[in-house]
């Protein structure tokens, strides 16, 4: 993709959904942190099911220690790896309670040293909660930009380093979540929405679907 095309691009996206938000259901950032945490190799609609149950009992660090492991598990074993999610939040409460206060730190650095929190959560959190353009590269970001040549990568890191290039500072912020959900609703895995396609026309792929009569 060429400049004019990636600003045509995110000027589509914008004009069809101006205000992006994530899909996932938190009322504070801790409550959003924990369900990104949640979240790895887990859909958003699977982590909103246990959520609801979750955070209505035991929504601050202090309270999700006082629950204790077991409690917690019973909350989220619906979700995929809830064992070692629960482990990691836990000991994720605990440094948030004995080193920030209670509080989610708003710093890579002080997100990254928490339990179970690698580098698109933290990504997610600086985004959504406190505002940063970060690129929270997951699997549908990975392969919209790649299939369709706005930052083509062979990593998940190679990939953020290239959006961060090429996103124009317009877009940043919101840019990751129209990606996500571009890939999630359109640009999906094995067979792209390509006559659905808004943004078809900045695209580079190649072997775009055609609507059937």
């Amino acid at each position: 993709m060429t400049p004019p095309q990636i600003d045509g691009f995110f000027a589509t996206l914008k004009a069809a959904n101006p205000t992006p938000q994530t899909e996932l259901e938190y009322t504070s950032v801790f409550e959003l942190l924990t369900a990104v945490l949640l979240s790895a190799q887990a859909t958003d609609v699977g982590v909103n099911k246990a959520t609801r149950k979750l955070f209505p009992v035991a929504n601050t660090p202090q309270a999700i220690l006082d629950l204790g492991l077991e409690g917690l598990e019973a909350y989220i074993k619906t979700i995929g790896l809830y064992r070692s999610k629960a482990k990691h939040l836990m000991q994720t409460c605990r440094m948030l309670v004995e080193q920030h206060g209670g509080e989610v730190p708003g710093t890579r650095e002080a997100l990254e040293a928490l339990p179970g929190v690698g580098r698109k959560t933290a990504n997610v959190v600086l985004n959504v909660a406190f505002g940063e353009p970060t690129m929270a590269v997951d699997t549908h970001i990975f392969r919209v930009s790649n299939r369709t040549g706005l930052a083509p990568g062979k990593t998940p890191l190679a990939v953020e380093l290239q959006l961060l290039k090429r996103v124009p500072g317009a877009y940043a912020v919101d840019s990751h979540h129209w990606l996500i959900l571009h890939g999630r609703y359109v640009c999906q895995a094995r067979k792209p929405l390509c006559p659905r396609c808004a943004v078809s026309a900045y695209c580079d792929f190649k072997d775009k679907t055609v609507a059937l009569d």
